[in-house]
Order: structure tokens, then C-alpha cells, then sequence
């Protein structure tokens, strides 16, 4: 359950970081609520899975999927550079957090 409870955690993280881009400055009152709700949430369900796994695989793996999900949605939504490189880190990204995965 608390690797169930880290990755829809990862998924509101990627909700907020693209969610800031569409707050302009929070200057727009829905995507800023929901950007401000989906940060609270994502903590609040990190703060539960923390309470089995180790604090370091969680936040490595909250983070990664939060890293990997906002890079891939910048690509999508927002028309941002989809290089070799760039994939390549997201493929490392991906590996490492595949490992700790095993390794919990």
C-alpha cells in the first residue's frame, strides 16, 4: 500500500510542477488553488508511505517520478526540447528509480 500511496504522491507532484506554469505567477485563481491543493496532497501522501519505506528510496522515488513526469509533460504540453540527451537522463532517471524499487 505505501508504494501505491509514493506513486500517486509522484503523480500530484507532476500535477503541481506543470500546475505552476499555468498559474502564471498565481495570478489565476483556479490552476492556482489547484496547484496549491495538489502540492498539499502530494506531501501528505509522501508523509504517509514514509511511515514503511525508508525515507531515502521514498523521496528518490518521489522526486524521480515528479522529475520524469514534469519533463515528459514539458515535452508534450509545452513544446519543450525532446533531445537525445535529454531522454537519455530520463532513462537514468527512470533505471535509478527502478533500482530502488528492487533494492526496498
Amino acid at each position: 500500500m505505501a508504494w501505491i500511496l509514493l506513486f500517486l504522491a509522484g503523480l500530484l507532484e507532476i500535477g503541481w510542477a506543470v500546475g505552476l506554469k499555468y498559474t502564471e505567477g498565481f495570478t489565476r485563481p483556479i490552476p492556482t488553488i489547484l496547484t496549491a491543493g495538489s502540492m498539499v496532497a502530494s506531501v501528505v501522501l509522501l508523509g504517509l508511505a514514509v511511515r514503511t519505506l525508508p525515507l531515502g528510496t521514498a523521496y528518490a522515488v518521489w522526486t524521480g517520478i515528479g522529475t520524469v513526469g514534469t519533463v515528459l509533460l514539458g515535452i508534450w504540453l509545452l513544446g519543450e526540447p525532446a533531445t537525445a540527451v535529454r531522454l537519455l537522463c530520463i532513462s537514468l532517471i527512470v533505471g535509478g528509480i527502478a533500482g530502488l524499487k528492487l533494492t526496498a
